[in-house]
């Protein structure tokens, strides 16, 4: 199986001016990148470690990912949006050893730049140990000149990538964990290569479709627009006016951009849909695929789709987890490739399906009902939690010898046709805007102010969104009156927003168990009418 960065290598000599980024309507070609990625890989110099790249909505996110990956290192997204305590906190988890700054002006937090070679945004800048900020954002240069410096052969770069061992780690990416610091999932080139192939062929990608990068640049959704599209000589788009929150925006955007190609988050497909309804409009001419994922699809969404003139879009519906690598399984729920039953789904009380597995995925249902998942795209684990990676990731014997296998934690069934529903989780992780969050780790957050005595989050519904309510117990030195609005301010100070609850709580007490551990349930039962009510006035 060919790596991507060997595809990319190809497609830049058998597309060299097509273009590959369209940028606010600037256009790099499929050269131009290249030359950009060689650029980067250059100055990382063979086998760097792990890259942690602040990430900015611009093609230079695509190079400096492209080029970490092109020298033989990790790749390592950070939000420079974070609070610097939490950007501190995943370059150390991470064990990043050089950041390169995409977004311009951006800089590590400060207590970092002592441990970690910093490198000047653009890729000729040749600056290594000083600010972040210096120098032009990679891939800013004008899209119609001529050749990007650092074009020349490149030792360890894009033309020498197969030597690069397929089990080696690709990116780190970092998932929810019950201490309240992150869990950094080690992802192989193999489980890259296996994916994205398979992505190509699911999602029928060509030269000529043109795929809007929407998904936040720091999950692992954003691979599924990038890779895919890069590798298969399309365009990937990325525009200002797609990231404002505003449907008709959104929608200008892909019409004017002639997208063919949207991977939407479930719960905003869900508003999208809404809006179309409500409106009597629907989605441009040129969108002939959708692709959602990350919550379940809701049933009276669905119908408001199917009552739309969407007959000619595929609506595929997804499901994946980031320790298997971006999606596993797959199913069309409208459209031309939908199957006939399609129209029966989501009726009458009945689920909307998950999907059955892509070509490189293997999959088994536990005797509780938990979804396990094999093959090629497995991540390495954990890195450094040995515990919690054996907790996880199970050997099993195969046919062919032992086999390693994730618990996904999810439940399911498998209906006669094939496909899987999903019945819920086994734990208490729930879904915020598609981001898996382990209450656990939003409580130890809470607890961590000094004047939480105790703590309890649930998952809620809030205008047909997944958030979360928290309930504090207060310390004995603290006003009541004011805990709740001190600790939401210490969070947003401390901890991205999806970890920050949507509505916090002060009561007397939470509801235990008889074995002494918190029941959030009965918690969020007991005081919820009353967080329910307005807030008095003063």
């Amino acid at each position: 199986m060919a790596d991507l960065i060997g595809i990319l290598t190809r497609m830049s000599r058998k597309r060299p001016d097509e273009p590959a980024i369209s940028h606010n309507g600037r256009e790099l070609s499929y050269a131009q990148l290249l030359l950009q990625v060689r650029a980067t890989a250059t100055r990382l110099g063979p086998s760097p470690g792990v890259v942690a790249v602040l990430t900015d909505r611009s093609p230079a996110t695509v190079v400096a990912m492209l080029g970490v990956l092109a020298a033989g290192g990790t790749y390592c997204p950070v939000d420079p949006a974070f609070p610097a305590a939490r950007q501190r906190a995943l370059l150390e988890s991470a064990g990043c050893t050089t950041v390169i700054a995409a977004r311009p002006g951006a800089s590590v937090p400060e207590g970092t730049e002592g441990v970690l070679r910093v490198l000047a945004a653009g890729p000729d800048a040749g600056a290594e140990g000083g600010p972040a900020d210096g120098g032009p954002a990679i891939g800013s240069g004008p899209a119609d000149g001529g050749p990007a410096t650092g074009s020349g052969p490149v030792d360890g770069g894009p033309d020498d990538a197969a030597s690069v061992d397929p089990g080696s780690p690709a990116y780190t990416l970092f998932t929810s964990g019950s201490t309240g610091a992150p869990k950094p999932v080690l992802t192989p080139r193999r489980a890259i290569d296996a994916s994205v192939a398979s992505l190509r062929e699911l999602f029928g990608l060509a030269s000529t479709d043109r795929v809007l990068q929407f998904a936040s640049l720091n999950w692992d959704t954003c691979f599924e627009e990038i890779l895919p599209a890069l590798t298969a000589g399309a365009t990937l788009v990325f525009h200002d006016e797609a990231y404002t929150g505003s449907l008709s925006r959104l929608l200008k955007t892909v019409a004017d951009e002639r997208i063919t190609l949207l991977d939407l988050p479930t719960a905003f497909w869900h508003e999208l849909v809404r809006h179309l309804a409500e409106d009597g409009a629907a989605l441009p001419d040129s969108v002939r695929t959708v692709v959602i994922g990350g919550e379940a699809v809701g049933a009276a969404r669905l119908a408001d789709w199917r009552a739309l003139d969407t007959g000619q879009i595929r609506l595929i519906n997804t499901y994946g987890c980031t320790e298997t690598t971006l999606i596993t399984h797959a199913v069309d729920l409208h459209g031309p490739k939908a199957p006939d039953e399609a129209a029966r789904w989501g009726t009458d009380g009945g689920r909307v399906p998950i999907g059955t597995p892509l070509p490189h995925v293997l999959d088994d249902i536990g005797d509780d009902g938990e979804l396990l998942v094999s093959g090629p795209a497995l991540a390495l684990g954990y890195r450094n939690l040995p515990e919690v990676t054996a907790e996880r990731f199970l050997t099993r014997e195969g046919p062919d010898g032992p086999e390693r296998w994730f618990r996904t934690g999810d439940r399911v069934g498998r209906r006669p046709d094939g496909l899987l529903d999903h019945q819920g989780r086994l734990d208490a992780e729930i879904k915020v805007r598609g981001i898996r969050v382990d209450p656990a780790e939003v409580e130890a957050h809470l607890t961590a102010y000094p004047s939480v005595g105790a703590a309890a989050v649930v998952g809620t519904q809030t205008a047909g969104r997944t958030t979360m309510a928290a309930y504090l117990v207060a310390g004995y030195d603290h006003a009541s009156d004011t805990l709740a609005r001190d600790v939401l301010a210490y969070l947003h100070e401390t901890v991205p927003n999806h970890l920050v609850p949507h509505r916090v709580t002060v009561v007397p007490e939470l509801v235990y168990t008889a074995s002494g551990k918190i029941d959030r349930a009965a918690t969020h039962h007991r005081h919820a009418p009353a967080a329910a009510q307005p807030r008095p006035r003063n």
